[in-house]
């Protein structure tokens, strides 16, 4: 009898314990959460409102599309993205139209934003399951501070990027299969997969991570058999969730195009309104090995360009390279040290504070992601829900590395948390383009006239300003033909334009930054000859007696040359006005017979240079735009812009910034490609034409070092 009240006094004290346990959780796990949500509401009131390209590129464009169908009178309104699955895009649409304060709108998704720290809590949790409830709190507190400070979710704190709202469900389905790891279950595997599904069908970037999260089943307690069985269930509901997910837009797509992921995959599906070339953007994907394995020290540099277009010094991963090698190095030389010894003979015991199983996991799995990543982007908008899994894993190697001296653990995380600090203090711009909070997102004013007829307008510029589509007549038109993907005057994309521009004649405009048109001797774009240089193509010239201007208080100014006449002349500090002049279009009976001309000649040049560098230049045979008496392509692959103009061929790279390279005399091109040599040193692209008969041997040394020339 006294035994068995002992074993009711015990155990109802182990359930008090642990009662107590889940109390002390839940309440820290409130106060973080709380605390990470006011952090993301007072960043995203300090930096500003954010009136980035993306944003009036496409971002409310997308939204938009999702919740009204398109189809029917855009056309590339938006360039390429304009194809991209919305969904993502369509709450922001949804209170911007509702005529929500930015400064609200952007507290809301500043609060859904948050949730990704939240979800870094609790993987910070299940990577710390033993232990006292408040050590565990502080443990995946920690996480969470090192999860924060990171630019790049820094950046899109309280903006319409869905970098973040996507990257939650990837995060959460790590967590998800991060706890299946200690304790397998079926439920947790299938719904992991189910997330990280649909983030992959609402943004295909997310894809890397969702293969990549499949690692970490291979660490599940289980026999082969038993791993075999969670992975079929993982494959099945991943694929699953992701056709069901993807299949409303993927069907829209496919009815318009033939391609269900237009304008991508298209050389499987070839669509003849796009190109079948590979399309694989390059911006940030280092060229060679060497450049990879420097990639997480590169990263430390406050310097643009390296792993996301603003400067975006980070040291995490770097250190966390370090700490690996360290834990490799210990467990190597682990066989020629003996512990001190305990009184009585014994070693010390020490309890692990982040559970070995689960930190082999989330390692292998990250290195897998980290690779996939580089090699697939490099670009760190896209590497999110990775970013928080480094943050947490720093955290688990500092706190094994050093259970037994904690003071000289909080001295090294303390510099861990200083250095990133100052770094983000000095080195990171963490808004692209700021706009002061009040009034509605955007504030645009649109004349009268404009208002009340619905038009189809053609736009030319590499950013589309489309987000001025919901601020136009719903029946409006819109159609891009000379974004980064010109549209031509003949073939399946000619046919598409000119079906619209007869459907909506005589109603038919240009939509172009700048307060007006400019003469030539004005020096100042856009010009009329530019203009009407573009449209020839279509058969359409702008009516200068019939102009308005639409005024956009928060319009910026691109970093990629906004107005196809901007080709090579990139100021560093370019300034965009706030409007974009609107001109009817009429019919051009002009004979153009020379231009034609010479535009073939100019397709001629341009397609041998591509074949004389396709490193640089591709994907090839891309669409010939034109401006004036400049023909040009710009690359998708690694966003050179190159032209013909002036009897001369040149090109640039408008991303960096760099100056404009001449390559010879069109007349030399036109005759044969003379020998060119190209590549990338030092994340530049170059190129230059070797003369016939030099010895290249040295020029190619004093160019680049060997390894950078493919």
């Amino acid at each position: 009898m006294l035994n068995l009240t002992r074993s009711a006094s015990g155990q109802a004290l182990g359930n008090l314990a642990s009662f107590a346990s889940r109390c002390a959780i839940a309440h820290c796990r409130l106060v973080i959460y709380l605390a990470c949500t006011v952090l993301a509401l007072v960043i995203s009131y300090a930096l500003g409102k954010e009136t980035a390209w993306d944003i009036v590129n496409h971002h409310l464009y997308a939204g938009f599309s999702a919740i009204h169908d398109r189809f029917a009178q855009d056309y590339f309104a938006a360039g390429p993205q304009a194809y991209l699955n919305p969904y993502a895009y369509a709450p922001f649409y949804v209170m911007v139209a509702a005529g929500l304060p930015a400064l609200t709108v952007a507290s809301i998704l500043a609060v859904i934003q948050s949730s990704m720290l939240w979800l870094t809590f609790e993987l910070g949790l299940i990577l710390s399951p033993v232990g006292a409830p408040w050590r565990r709190a502080v443990f995946a507190a920690c996480g969470v501070v090192m999860a924060a400070a990171n630019p790049i979710l820094l950046q899109q704190l309280g903006t319409s990027f869905t970098d973040i709202t996507t990257g939650e469900l990837v995060l959460a389905g790590w967590c998800l299969l991060a706890a299946t790891v200690r304790a397998p279950s079926t439920t947790r595997v299938v719904v992991a997969a189910v997330l990280l599904g649909v983030a992959t069908a609402l943004k295909l970037t997310n894809g890397v991570h969702a293969v990549a999260a499949a690692t970490l089943l291979l660490f599940l307690p289980l026999p082969l058999k038993g791993r075999l069985r969670f992975a079929s269930a993982y494959g099945v509901a991943l694929g699953v969730s992701f056709t069901t997910a993807a299949a409303p837009w993927a069907y829209r797509l496919a009815t318009a195009f033939g391609n269900p992921f237009f304008p991508l995959l298209n050389g499987i599906f070839r669509s003849p309104e796009f190109t079948t070339e590979p399309l694989h953007h390059e911006r940030f994907v280092p060229w060679n090995l060497t450049e990879a394995l420097w990639r997480p020290f590169a990263m430390l540099d406050p310097w643009n360009m390296v792993h996301e277009e603003l400067r975006a010094p980070d040291s995490r991963y770097a250190l966390l390279l370090v700490l690996v090698l360290i834990v490799a190095g210990i467990i190597l030389l682990r066989p020629l040290w003996r512990p001190p010894m305990q009184a009585g003979g014994s070693p010390p015991r020490t309890a692990a504070p982040a559970d070995p199983r689960i930190l082999a996991a989330l390692g292998a799995a990250f290195a897998v992601d980290w690779v996939l990543w580089l090699k697939s982007s490099g670009n760190s908008r896209y590497f999110l829900p990775a970013a928080c899994v480094a943050g947490v894993l720093v955290i688990g190697l500092v706190f094994n590395l050093f259970s037994m001296r904690p003071k000289v653990r909080n001295y090294v995380l303390a510099a861990i948390f200083a250095t990133q600090t100052v770094q983000l203090w000095w080195g990171a711009e963490l808004r692209w383009a700021a706009a002061p909070w009040g009034g509605p997102w955007f504030t645009v004013t649109v004349p009268e006239a404009l208002a009340k007829q619905p038009a189809l307008y053609l736009t030319m510029e590499v950013r589309s300003n489309s987000f001025l589509a919901p601020y136009l007549p719903r029946e409006s038109g819109m159609v891009d033909i000379a974004s980064s993907y010109p549209l031509g005057g003949t073939g399946a994309t000619g046919r598409r334009v000119q079906a619209l521009v007869q459907r909506y004649a005589p109603h038919v405009r240009l939509l172009i930054t700048g307060e007006r048109l400019y003469a030539d001797d004005e020096r100042h774009g856009p010009t009329v000859s530019g203009v009407n240089g573009t449209l020839q193509r279509f058969g359409l010239r702008a009516d200068l007696a019939d102009c308005a201007t639409i005024a956009v208080k928060e319009l910026p100014s691109g970093p990629l040359n906004v107005s196809p006449g901007a080709v090579g002349r990139v100021s560093a500090t370019p300034q965009a006005p706030p409007h974009l002049v609107s001109c009817a279009l009429v019919p051009d009976h002009n004979d153009h017979s020379d231009d034609i001309a010479r535009e073939q000649t100019a397709n001629l040049v341009l397609d041998r240079l591509e074949d004389t560098c396709p490193e640089l230049f591709q994907p090839r045979r891309l669409p010939t735009g034109r401006y004036g008496k400049m023909w040009r392509r710009i690359y998708l692959n690694t966003d050179l812009v190159a032209w013909v103009s002036r009897g001369g061929v040149k090109f640039f790279d408008p991303v960096h910034g760099d100056d404009t390279v001449y390559l010879g005399l069109e007349s030399d091109w036109a005759r044969a490609a003379p020998p060119l040599i190209c590549g990338r040193r030092n994340g530049h692209y170059f190129a230059k034409v070797v003369n016939p008969g030099r010895d290249t041997r040295g020029l190619a040394a004093g160019t680049a070092a060997p390894d950078t020339l493919r």
